[in-house]
This record gives C-alpha cells, sequence and structure tokens, in this order.
C-alpha cells in the first residue's frame, strides 16, 4: 500500500493548532493531547512542546489542590513522561499526590466511580430526537456512573508511575481498574465496550461509540507497556488488546475509517477513531502484541485515512465534538463535527510516532 508521508512543516502544523487550543485543566481529551505535543517533540527533534508540557503541569501543580471532580482526566500518563524526561521533582511530587487521591476515590468492584452525579455528562440528545417518558424519569436523578474514558485516565497513569514509585502497588491498581472496566463495560455479544454504566440500574450503556474504543484499547496497550511483564493479570489485559483489536478490524472501512457508532451506517462518518486505532495498532505491533501479518495493512488504511483528512493547516476535520452522553443511540449520531480539538489533533501526532518506531 502507498503510504503519503508528512513533512516536518506539515507535524509542525498539526502540533502547532494543537497547542493554540485553551487547556484549563483538566478536561477530557487532556490525555491524548498532552501525549500528541510530547510525541510533536520527539519527531521534529525540538523540545519545545515538552517544555510546553512541564510549564503547564508545573503552574497546575501550584494550584492543585482542592481536587476538582474532573481531576481523573489529567494527564497523568503524559505527567509521569515528563517527570522522567526531566527530572523535575516538584512535578514529580504532585503526580504522586494526584494519584493517591484518585486511588482513595470510590469504588464498585476495583473502579473508580467517574461521576457521583452523572447529569455532569448525561445530556439531552443532540438532533431531534426526543426521549421517553420512561427515559426523561431516568434523567430526574440517574445517580452515580462509571465512563469507558476513563480507560485512558486512571489505569496508564497509575501503570506509568509504577516505574517511577515501584513501592506504591501502582501496578496492582492499573490492572485491577482496567480489567474492572471490562467487568462492567464489555458487551459480550458485539466485543466492544459500551460507553457508560450506572450504578442504580446496574447496567451498561450505548453500544460501539468508535471513539471510545480508541481510548479502551489504548489503555489496554498502555497498561499492558508500563507494568512489570510479571504482575498478575497482565497477560488478561494483553488478551483483551488483542481481541479488542481484532473487533475493530472487522468493521474498518475499505477507506480506512469507522463509523462513528462502528456498527451502524446510521451514524455517519467521525474521523478521529481511524486516528486513535492508527496509533493503537502500530504500537501494539511495535510492542509485539499485535501481530503485524494481521495488523500492519489495516493500521496503513488507518493511517491514509487520518491524513486525507487532514486540511492544510494540519486540522484534523471531521471530529465530534466532546460527545458527552444520553440514553439513546441517535445521539451519538449527531453530535456536531470538524471541532478542532486534543482528542482529535493528539491522536495524528500520537499516530505519526507510533508508525516511525514501527518503521525504525
Amino acid at each position: 500500500m502507498k503510504q503519503v508521508e508528512l513533512s516536518a512543516a506539515q507535524v509542525a502544523d498539526v502540533a502547532e493548532r494543537l497547542g493554540t487550543h485553551p487547556f484549563k485543566g483538566w478536561f477530557y481529551g487532556d490525555s491524548v493531547g498532552f501525549e500528541g505535543l510530547v510525541a510533536a517533540a520527539d519527531i521534529l527533534n525540538d523540545p519545545k512542546w515538552v517544555n510546553f508540557s512541564q510549564g503547564f503541569f508545573r503552574a497546575w501543580a501550584t494550584r492543585m489542590e482542592p481536587f476538582q471532580p474532573d481531576d481523573n482526566t489529567a494527564p497523568g500518563h503524559v505527567m509521569c513522561d515528563i517527570v522522567e524526561r526531566t527530572g523535575d521533582n516538584v512535578l514529580k511530587e504532585a503526580v504522586l499526590e494526584l494519584a493517591r487521591h484518585l486511588r482513595s476515590r470510590r469504588k464498585i468492584g476495583s473502579v473508580s466511580i467517574t461521576f457521583e452525579d452523572t447529569l455532569r455528562s448525561l445530556r439531552q440528545p443532540y438532533g431531534d430526537v426526543s426521549l421517553s417518558v420512561e427515559h426523561q424519569e431516568k434523567m430526574k436523578d440517574p445517580g452515580p456512573g462509571i465512563w469507558l474514558d476513563c480507560m485512558h485516565f486512571d489505569p496508564p497513569f497509575f501503570a506509568h508511575l509504577s516505574r517511577i514509585d515501584p513501592d506504591g502497588d501502582w501496578a496492582d491498581a492499573a490492572i485491577s481498574e482496567i480489567l474492572g472496566c471490562k467487568d462492567l463495560l464489555l458487551d459480550e455479544a458485539t466485543g466492544l465496550y459500551r460507553h457508560y454504566w450506572l450504578e442504580k440500574t446496574g447496567q451498561s450503556y450505548i453500544d460501539g461509540w468508535g471513539r471510545g474504543q480508541g481510548w479502551a484499547l489504548l489503555g489496554l496497550l498502555d497498561v499492558a507497556h508500563y507494568v512489570p511483564t510479571e504482575t498478575e493479570g497482565v497477560v488478561d489485559v494483553s488478551a483483551e488488546a488483542l481481541a479488542l483489536a481484532r473487533r475493530m478490524l472487522t468493521y474498518q472501512l475499505e477507506d480506512g475509517n469507522w463509523h462513528c457508532m462502528v456498527h451502524e451506517e446510521r451514524s455517519g462518518p467521525e474521523s478521529s477513531t481511524a486516528a486513535f486505532m492508527a496509533t493503537a495498532f502500530y504500537r501494539g505491533i511495535n510492542m509485539g502484541l499485535l501481530p503485524d501479518t494481521e495488523f500492519r495493512e489495516p493500521a496503513d488504511r488507518a493511517f491514509n485515512a487520518m491524513l486525507a483528512n487532514l486540511d492544510k493547516d494540519g486540522n484534523l476535520m471531521g471530529v465530534s465534538a466532546a460527545v458527552m452522553s444520553a440514553l439513546v443511540d441517535e445521539h451519538y449520531w449527531n453530535v456536531p463535527l470538524n471541532r478542532i480539538v486534543p482528542w482529535g489533533q493528539g491522536p495524528v501526532l500520537t499516530a505519526i510516532a507510533a508508525r516511525n518506531a514501527v518503521l525504525a
């Protein structure tokens, strides 16, 4: 398959556009956004974005308490990377304090509650969609819940932290958290992860969200990569990463993209999934976890699709806005597109870095 190559100037454009995002510390997408900036620094052999990230993280560290509800979305994995690169002990202590706070939250089994009040995420549907009387009643007080996106937050953070603070029992925390997410969110019938789980009903909801599968797969791969190989459960994490990756192959479109809801053509196009999957497939190949013979061609197709979705200024077009969540599938079909956001720009850069590592 013929591969399109990006010039250094084009990579720099993607990073510059990402760097203009008004990061606030913290929100969904910051994890892959800052990971993309650090990847850009490595691709371009220029410390600019490492310095930018370290400065932003240090500024956060001066005001991190009192902790906030969205602190679970902090890019802890990337902050660990910066600590390793720079030896920044002030940031290290802040990162450890954040991790202790996150680990102390109330749990369902081994999984931390994302929202004690899920109305911070659940909303009336996008588009011309009305909720049923039953759903409207549920919206009055949906209670606590656990969200799929978090597979990319706490578990990779804890896994990476196991190298920085090896006596902190972080590897076991990473594995128990991510396998606990599987127990709550994986739909055995499809092999795909549902978007969220509600404590009041004990049920998971919404099948096949494409970017959500990306959060899950990258989280699984990062945990498998960073925890010590002898850690109990790491074989199960690796097996689940391979199973999810194989399932995603069956839904990839001929042009390398995926539907917004990968199993549902009516949900329409959405471009961030290709960037997430290109990152994941190349990363898994480089780890030796995803077979090259099985995943290289789909990875190349996803990568080419991602590049085709870039405009001349380095913007990944076709990316959906913050999806939030809703009680009906049709909500996801109607999320506005063409948002220039960290969960679009970031995985473009991580995909380039992961591909470079495979080709090296």
